[in-house]
């Protein structure tokens, strides 16, 4: 209970405060949500490379998101296949289950739950998260030759893919950043987790359910928040990595479904009602799978 009350109690009050201000004030989401992409998480993304101590874990947490990624695409493909699914059907699965919400969920959590550290990690893990599922989940979505051109443009223009580039470039090239210069993009960067936070409050509160597909949810949810997370323990403990690091991602494989998958799904008519139930049901149940988690590990 103490967990509970300690670390997911405030994340999910912020998650409230969204939502029930999008019932009640009707704000445009996408407005809020474009200067949180544009602004404020390339911020937060330069800080944390800039800052980070690099070595050879980083490199497996992207071994790890890949591996990840290969084998719940797989448990899908095989599901899909038994149960004779139709394409949009199978790609709404895998947007569902592939990618979890690592920023808005899983970066706040990791902050409450283990500290500075952990959420410099789970920021980590959050743009190659955030690469990742602007490859392959619009890839998914979009299916075939033109879905590959969409995901490689998308990656492009994401502003947190130059974030990383650039500080990459002054930390390597041991390029002096001015202490207010810096100082005012920490500034930015500690807006930042607040505000997706509220974003993701009001992208639940727009979520509609028209008829639930209980079968393919429950498929869905359970690979979500149970069967991503048994996977990456088998995989932390085989890759090289810290038990901290090891930690931060064995939660953060636990998280539900990333909301932003939804958009994917109705921009590319990839059975979007279902998407958007998946997404809201794991978001209710990871209410109790994720607390749960955390007992093992804090």
């Amino acid at each position: 209970m103490g967990v509970f009350v300690e670390v997911v109690l405030p994340v999910l009050a912020v998650f409230l405060s969204g939502f029930v201000l999008q019932k009640s004030v009707r704000l445009d989401i996408k407005s809020v949500s474009t200067v949180g992409m544009y602004i404020m998480l390339p911020c937060l993304v330069f800080e944390t490379f800039y800052t980070a101590d690099l070595n050879q874990g980083y490199g497996m947490m992207l071994v790890f998101s890949l591996l990840l990624l290969i084998i719940i695409l797989g448990i899908n493909k095989v599901y899909a296949w038994w149960k004779n699914y139709e394409s949009s059907t199978e790609s709404a699965l895998i947007l569902s289950t592939a990618f979890m919400n690592s920023g808005n969920y899983g970066s706040p959590i990791i902050l409450f739950a283990f500290g500075e550290q952990g959420f410099i990690y789970a920021v980590s893990l959050m743009v190659m998260q955030s690469i990742i599922m602007n490859f392959f989940g619009v890839y998914y979505a979009a299916k075939g030759v033109a879905g590959l051109k969409i995901a490689v443009m998308s990656v492009l223009k994401m502003p947190p893919t130059y974030a990383v580039l650039f500080a990459f470039f002054m930390k390597f090239t041991n390029i002096p950043l001015g202490g207010n210069v810096l100082g005012i993009i920490e500034l930015v960067a500690a807006a930042t987790v607040p505000t997706i936070m509220v974003v993701l409050g009001m992208q639940l509160a727009e979520i509609r359910m028209r008829s639930m597909e209980w079968m393919k949810i429950s498929y869905a949810s359970t690979v979500r928040l149970l069967v991503s997370p048994v996977i990456a323990l088998c995989l932390v403990a085989v890759l090289p990595m810290s038990d901290l690091m090891a930690s931060v991602l064995v939660i953060q494989a636990a998280m539900p479904s990333a909301a932003t998958t939804t958009i994917y799904a109705v921009q590319f008519d990839s059975r979007p009602e279902l998407v958007s139930s998946i997404t809201l049901v794991t978001t209710l149940l990871s209410v109790i799978t994720v607390p749960l988690l955390l007992i093992m590990y804090i």
